[in-house]
């Protein structure tokens, strides 16, 4: 039995848009006929189809057809976007009951209102997030945050499906670029540690698989602990660390190498090219 009766739509069924569409069906918040996605090319949404919902290549189709609409396109690609909507659209009593939802970088909420206003600027209700792949994995990262139009109720709804998906919170608009450097582009940089971690194994004799599997599982469990037991990543550093011993000699070659300091400024730029995307 589905969690939520509500048809949901995703207009572009890319990568972000399928980690969250294939997540709610596996977890069993909607059923796959209940979802229908667009896509300027009907024949890259085999996988939708391949997942039982429903695809088309029409992007009003879903607006007109579903309750909760994920807009799932490039920032860029937002005006033009609405623009297509806005000529084909048929206003309807249903409007002031939608939610639109966007997963856009750094996008405000004001500029997802005034793209969306011929749906009744009075009535319009938006959602702001900034989620991440991780969730075709059960362990998604997102942020969210609503117009002033968006009830109560309907954020329970939002929360309900993306903390499904791994760890959802509700945070200030002004605090969604920041995390967006974090948890929005943080996979990325962690794949990249990832796959470090196993070329260091591989120099040292490991067989390349192992030592990917060897490298992700450390991640994995490292993460698990500081979520876990609560403590602080450098007490449980200083855990691992026994004097004079072959860790320390480790983390010194980290510190000469800038890691902490690359990885600062790697969450820096990104949320500042993340408010980048969003005013262009």
């Amino acid at each position: 039995m589905a969690k939520l009766d509500e048809k949901i739509g995703f207009i572009g069924g890319g990568n972000m848009a399928y980690a969250i569409g294939s997540g709610l069906v596996r977890c069993g918040i909607v059923k796959a006929s209940q979802v229908q996605v667009s896509g300027p090319h009907i024949e890259n949404l085999q996988r939708w189809r391949d997942l039982g919902a429903v695809t088309c290549d029409d992007n009003c189709m879903v607006l007109e057809h579903t309750d909760i609409v994920f807009i799932c396109v490039k920032p860029h690609m937002l005006t033009p976007c609405a623009a297509q909507l806005k000529y084909k659209h048929v206003p309807s009593a249903k409007d002031a009951s939608k939610l639109v939802v966007s997963v856009l970088a750094g996008t405000s909420l004001q500029t997802l209102e005034e793209a969306f206003s011929f749906m009744g600027s009075s009535e319009l209700k938006v959602i702001r997030t900034m989620p991440n792949t991780s969730m075709q994995v059960g362990e998604g990262c997102t942020v969210y945050t609503g117009n002033a139009r968006v009830s109560h109720h309907d954020l329970e709804k939002i929360h309900l499906m993306l903390n499904a998906l791994g760890l959802a919170q509700q945070v200030p608009e002004s605090m969604i670029d920041a995390v967006t450097g974090v948890a929005g582009c943080g996979p990325a940089f962690v794949y990249t540690i990832i796959e470090a971690l196993a070329d260091g194994g591989v120099k040292q004799g490991v067989p390349r698989q192992m030592a990917l599997q060897f490298a992700a599982q450390t991640l994995l469990g490292a993460a698990k602990t500081v979520l876990l037991t609560g403590k602080h990543p450098a007490v449980l550093r200083d855990e691992v660390c026994s004097p004079g011993g072959a860790t320390i000699v480790g983390v010194h070659e980290l510190e000469k190498g800038n890691l902490r300091s690359t990885l600062i400024n790697a969450v820096e730029k990104s949320s500042q090219r993340s408010a980048e995307l969003g005013k262009k």
